[in-house]
């Protein structure tokens, strides 16, 4: 069994690991709008579950919203996550066959793969929007507000995966790949600690 060692750290050592002068400036230019909308969300919901606790456990007297509230939340950040995840190719993806296929198959079968992509999130949203047209007048269960605003959410998810699947589709057509044929070329670079 190997003992850990535990070396004694001075009080400038300790300071000079928060010291920001090493580290490059933030850069927020990556991160696109659906990004912004999932983290409002996120923060929205855990709001939501800290009243929720917070009424429950400390005042043992829970608002009954607060539940219904975070769910909806819950189900708005699923979809408008589910964008981010298409516009970085981060859905789940079964690659294993292009192993095997030649690469002018493989870049027709990815071809219709990104056709038939755009093709669903757009038939969802067209679903969706259908939808909210049925249920336009009904109210939540606990809170005066419309349920089709939970359901904007869930169609707005689906336009922004729309909208991503067609940029994918055009970057994998201009670039003549898709990360089926190629993951390894989507993969991180794995930057080295100095």
């Amino acid at each position: 069994m190997k003992t850990e060692v535990h070396t004694q750290v001075s009080a400038e050592e300790l300071a000079q690991t928060f010291d920001e002068s090493e580290h490059a400036p933030v850069d927020l230019s990556g991160y696109a709008f659906e990004d912004w909308l999932a983290l409002g969300l996120f923060w929205a919901m855990a709001l939501a579950v800290f009243v929720q606790f917070f009424t429950r456990y400390v005042l043992n007297d829970s608002f009954a919203w607060t539940e219904e509230i975070a769910t909806n939340l819950n189900v708005a950040l699923v979809f408008v996550g589910s964008a981010m995840c298409v516009r970085m190719n981060r859905h789940i993806q079964v690659d294993f066959l292009y192993r095997y296929l030649s690469p002018g198959l493989g870049r027709v079968l990815a071809t219709l793969i990104d056709i038939i992509r755009v093709s669903f999130f757009v038939y969802g949203a067209f679903l969706i929007w259908r939808y909210m047209s049925i249920v336009g007048d009904e109210q939540m269960t606990t809170v005066a507000l419309p349920k089709n605003l939970s359901y904007a959410f869930v169609f707005i998810g689906f336009v922004l995966m729309s909208f991503r699947s067609v940029q994918v589709a055009v970057a994998n057509w201009r670039r003549g790949y898709s990360v089926l044929e190629r993951p390894e070329a989507f993969d991180a670079p794995v930057v080295a600690e100095t």
